[in-house]
């Protein structure tokens, strides 16, 4: 048995090397397929993590808001943030919005208590000219508030607050930046949650609290039904404008992918199958002669049948790294960060690709097997 594995293996390789040229062209046929299939196979399930790093740029993709008549504190939020798991946590940023009287203007603004460094992360498109609050008397006051107010970098405002029924308090505050986000939070005055609290006397309670995490759309849909079962005066949503446009633009992308290697391996399959039909033509004398002498359609099937399966070996690993090395250069160009090589890709593309070269074979065996050594000695 293993003198005929030799012998076998002897009549690929010899093949193989004596019309060198043809069979450059199959693997590098085979080469190609491979390296798109494992490119983008890669970029495939990698697209979803990138596009979901870019998507966070966004803003958050789910709330959290107090249901019924409970009230939310960061204690009772902080429960169910950690049913998500804490690698897809990008940021959580509290919200508490309050109306306060400005002492120099005589008129009512919007307060927003937050935690500065989560807003950061929750809401990176925030642009700042100066700087974030560092301190308790300090606050973050939109540009439309800012222009309407003349508030500047360094400016002091006196913001007072009285509770229904309560008694007024009046606080000063620096401003440590002004906002620029082309949005409603430019008619905010944004401090930390502790001088909010200073402000008003009361107890740190919050309005919703903003969640930046990086899942998919199902995930999140799951990671919601856990915390509605919570029970505990919390309600979970979906930003819908985030969440739909990721779903949609990820959907697409990818089935983009798949049609591409699909339409990249069937060229393949093509141009391969297409190399061999000119093989068993040249070998046509050969492959009669054989048959007049005793070889049976078997052996001449496993020949041309291991010759595309090592050609596709070949292929297969060549594409595994060539296909690795597209992959990079695209996510690095397209989406500004490096991917790493799933060790799995090497064993997937090398079967698909040692397949896809034995499916190419087969019209060529068929081919192979049907001449006539009668006619083929003939010269016919």
């Amino acid at each position: 048995m293993n003198k005929k594995r030799k012998m076998l293996l002897k009549m690929v390789t010899a093949s193989l090397l004596r019309r060198r040229s043809r069979m450059l062209i199959a693997l590098l046929s085979i080469a190609v397929g491979a390296t798109i299939l494992s490119g983008l196979v890669t970029i495939y399930y990698d697209v979803p993590r990138q596009m979901g790093a870019q998507f966070r740029n966004y803003g958050a993709n789910m709330i959290l808001v107090p249901s019924g008549e409970k009230t939310m504190t960061l204690e009772s939020a902080q429960e169910c943030i950690d049913l998500i798991s804490p690698d897809n946590v990008v940021g959580a940023s509290p919200y508490r919005y309050i109306n306060v009287e400005m002492n120099s203007r005589q008129r009512i603004f919007v307060a927003a208590g937050t935690d500065f460094e989560q807003v950061q992360s929750t809401s990176p498109y925030f642009i700042v000219d100066g700087e974030y609050p560092s301190g308790e008397r300090q606050v973050l006051v939109g540009k439309e508030t800012a222009d309407l107010i003349g508030a500047r970098t360094g400016s002091v405002l006196e913001l007072s607050y009285k509770p229904e029924g309560g008694k007024r308090n009046t606080l000063k505050f620096t401003v440590s930046g002004i906002l620029d986000t082309g949005g409603d939070e430019e008619t905010y005055i944004f401090m930390t949650l502790k001088a909010m609290s200073d402000l008003t006397t009361e107890e740190t309670t919050l309005d919703v609290m903003e969640l930046s995490i990086s899942s998919a759309e199902d995930e999140l849909e799951n990671y919601i039904t856990q915390i509605d079962e919570m029970d505990n005066g919390i309600s979970a949503r979906l930003v819908k404008r985030v969440t739909k446009s990721e779903a949609s633009v990820l959907s697409k992308l990818q089935s983009l992918v798949l049609l591409v290697t699909v339409v990249v391996l069937l060229l393949t399959m093509i141009c391969v199958c297409t190399t061999m039909m000119a093989v068993v033509s040249e070998r046509r004398k050969e492959i009669g002669l054989r048959k007049a002498l005793g070889a049976s359609d078997n052996s001449i099937r496993k020949e041309f049948l291991y010759e595309g399966m090592f050609l596709g070996l070949l292929g297969g690993i060549l594409g595994t790294v060539l296909g690795f090395a597209f992959a990079q250069i695209v996510s690095v160009n397209v989406f500004e960060s490096s991917i790493t090589f799933q060790p799995l890709l090497l064993p997937v593309t090398v079967i698909a690709s040692m397949l896809i070269a034995a499916l190419s074979c087969m019209i060529p065996i068929k081919n192979a097997i049907a001449i006539d050594p009668a006619l083929v000695l003939k010269g016919e």
